[in-house]
C-alpha cells in the first residue's frame, strides 16, 4: 500500500486533483467529507459542537450551519483550536478505519487540508501539495465560492503559509493553469504513484 497525503490551501483546487486520482483508481479518503459526517445530526460530535458554541450554529433543520460556525472560529484562534479538538480525533479514527479496509496493493490518498498545520507530513509515504499563488486563491474564493473578501482572507490566514506547505511537499501540482493542464499533470502524477507503489511492493 502506498499512503499519500494530498493537501493545499483553500481554493487551490485540491478536490479537483483528488477527483481525478479517484478516477484513475486511487482510494481517496476525504477528510472534509468525513468532517461533515462526524458532526451530522444525531452524532455526539454535533452535540459537542453545540455545547461548545451554542445552538446558534444550527440551521432550522438541525444541521450544522458551517458558514455561521466558520465566521465564529476563523475570527478567534482559541475557538478554532476548540473546534479542531472536537472534530479532528473523530476524523482521524474514521480515516484509519477506511484505510484498514483497503487492499494491500492500493494507492490510498488522504485528502487532508491541514497536513502542514498539524505536522502530519511524516505520517505518509509522500506528500502532494496542490499549489496556486495567494492572489489566485483569493480570487477563486470570492468569485467561485461567493465569499466576502474579508471572509476569504480570514480562512486563508487560518491556514499555513504557502511556503510552509511547499516545504513539506514531495510533489507539487501547480493548479494555476487550465483544467486541461491539470489533467496532464494528474496523469503524470498517477504514473509516478504507480511506479512508487510497485517499488514499495517489490
Amino acid at each position: 500500500m502506498l499512503r499519500v497525503g494530498l493537501t493545499g490551501g483553500i481554493g487551490a483546487g485540491k478536490s479537483e486533483v483528488s477527483r481525478r486520482l479517484a478516477a484513475y483508481g486511487a482510494i481517496v479518503i476525504d477528510a472534509d467529507l468525513i468532517a461533515r459526517e462526524v458532526v451530522a445530526p444525531g452524532t455526539d460530535g454535533l452535540a459537542e459542537v453545540v455545547d461548545a458554541f451554542g445552538p446558534g450554529v444550527l440551521g432550522p433543520d438541525g444541521v450544522l450551519d458551517r458558514a455561521v460556525l466558520g465566521d465564529i472560529v476563523f475570527a478567534d484562534q482559541h475557538k478554532l483550536a476548540r473546534l479542531n479538538a472536537i472534530v479532528h480525533p473523530r476524523v482521524g479514527a474514521r480515516m484509519r478505519d477506511l484505510e484498514e479496509s483497503a487492499g494491500p496493493d492500493s494507492i490510498v490518498v488522504h485528502d487532508v487540508p491541514l497536513i502542514a498545520e498539524n505536522g502530519l507530513s511524516d505520517a505518509y509515504d509522500l506528500v502532494i501539495v496542490v499549489d496556486v499563488p495567494p492572489r489566485l486563491q483569493l480570487d477563486r474564493l470570492v468569485r467561485l465560492r461567493r465569499m466576502r473578501r474579508e471572509q476569504a482572507q480570514a480562512r486563508m490566514s487560518a491556514q499555513a503559509a504557502r511556503e510552509q506547505r511547499l516545504s513539506i511537499a514531495d510533489i507539487v501540482v501547480d493548479n494555476s493553469g487550465s483544467l486541461a493542464e491539470l489533467d496532464r499533470q494528474v496523469g503524470d502524477l498517477w504514473t509516478e504513484l504507480r511506479r512508487r507503489e510497485a517499488l514499495a511492493a517489490s
